[in-house]
């Protein structure tokens, strides 16, 4: 029966409408607009937050990295042999698991460090565009360093591990990728044995890791997709040093690591506070920004959410002060207090509805847009903005409530000998 009355209400509540042109429109903008951007700002929010919390494959919790800067007047040779010294001493120190040299750390930016961008290719003269990773250098303690595990082929042998520097172009025999590099690479089959091409030269894929996620790139999607190569990295600039414990109270070890580094403290520097991080440390310091940024878009979903919500109590408010006359006469003549709610209740079902169709087609064309402009962007899935849908007709009937209330409690004398 309530149904019943409601839809009978509907053709009068449209010709109302109609002589509020302006004022009809500007609440279905708002909805439409408040539903287009939020709905791509939570989407990107939450894909912020599923790409915050990525596990890197590592033992993070064991994990910490020293960023050794050499003193100027060193050579190659000088550096390779402070190196593999330096290793010897680090895999020697009590509560030390294990150690390894890199250009490259899980969870930097690729622009602090090292780090080398590479294309992949599966042939010499391939022509469609290459795929993207990063390539780190390695050897053969790296991967019981990181505590990452193969799932099929074999680390690194020490005799594999060669001796290169900045400005070296050599190719690299042997490469060891991670899996999603290589469903990439090889979807319909396995990418064991196969050989790649990088810039350097053709190299053959030994091993594979279950998951590694390198240096942040400048496209986030190719995080997980890594390229070790069997490669002492030596750099005037400094090195990087990867060390694992054997426990989680890494501070006793870090504080031990660096006395024996002392010893030879005349060849390097490094600073104690800025040069040494554990993993969750570069996590928290990495990811800083993105947190500011998802908290930030989150308020202003919010604003923007109370600003409709605002918007539709304000005009309820205005409409009830415009029809106190109306209200009058139909209690009067009957009307039930559930009757004015249900009008009211109905009108803003109305005018959300129509916000949300608009938004629905806005939210797509943004995110397609976005796509464009933001190449890591998925697309976004139509129950996001269906949420959000549903989420602007709950906050419509929430703010509708109090001026149908106050419209529903007017006294039919009262309302019709103050209008």
């Amino acid at each position: 029966m309530a149904l019943t009355r409601t839809l009978m209400q509907l053709r009068p509540i449209v010709a109302a409408l109609t002589r509020h042109k302006v004022a009809t429109a500007l609440i279905v903008l708002q909805v439409a607009l408040t539903l287009a951007v939020a709905s791509n700002a939570l989407f990107i929010v939450a894909t912020r937050v599923v790409h915050l919390a990525r596990d890197t494959g590592t033992d993070e919790a064991h994990l910490f990295v020293i960023h050794n800067r050499w003193k100027i007047g060193r050579d190659a040779a000088q550096i390779d042999a402070d190196i593999r010294t330096d290793l010897d001493v680090l895999r020697h120190v009590a509560g030390v698991r294990d150690a390894s040299p890199s250009n490259s750390a899980p969870l930097q930016y690729a622009s602090s460090v090292a780090a080398l961008p590479t294309r992949v290719r599966l042939r010499p003269d391939q022509t469609i565009r290459p795929q993207f990773a990063m390539l780190s250098m390695a050897d053969d303690h790296t991967l019981d360093t990181l505590g990452v595990s193969l799932i099929a082929g074999r680390n690194f042998h020490p005799e594999e591990v060669r001796v290169t520097g900045p400005e070296d172009k050599a190719a690299y025999p042997s490469c060891i990728i991670t899996r999603s590099l290589a469903d990439k690479l090889f979807p319909a089959g396995s990418a064991l044995g196969r050989t790649v091409y990088l810039p350097t030269g053709p190299s053959a894929i030994v091993g594979i890791l279950d998951r590694l996620q390198g240096p942040l790139s400048w496209t986030r999607e190719a995080d997980g997709d890594n390229v070790l190569v069997p490669a002492r990295y030596v750099d005037p600039q400094g090195v990087m040093y990867l060390v694992r414990t054997k426990a989680t109270a890494m501070q006793p070890v870090i504080a031990a690591t660096l006395k024996a580094l002392e010893a030879r403290g005349d060849i390097r520097i490094i600073d104690p506070v800025e040069d040494v991080q554990t993993l969750a440390q570069t996590r928290e310091r990495t990811y800083a920004s993105d947190r500011s940024v998802a908290i930030l878009m989150c308020i202003v979903c919010g604003s923007l959410l109370l600003a409709t919500a605002g918007g539709i109590v304000g005009l309820s408010s205005f409409w009830v002060s415009q029809r106190r006359r109306q209200i009058g006469i139909r209690r009067s003549l009957g009307a039930s207090t559930g009757d004015i709610l249900r009008y009211f209740h109905a009108e803003n079902f109305l005018i959300v509805s129509t916000g949300v169709v608009l938004g629905v087609v806005l939210a797509v064309l943004a995110n397609l847009g976005l796509m464009k402009m933001l190449y890591p962007l998925p697309h976004m899935p139509l129950y996001v903005p269906l949420f959000g849908a549903l989420l602007l007709w709950l906050l419509g009937q929430l703010a509708v409530w109090g001026p149908a209330r106050s419209a529903a409690r007017v006294s039919p004398v009262v309302a019709i000998r103050a209008s």
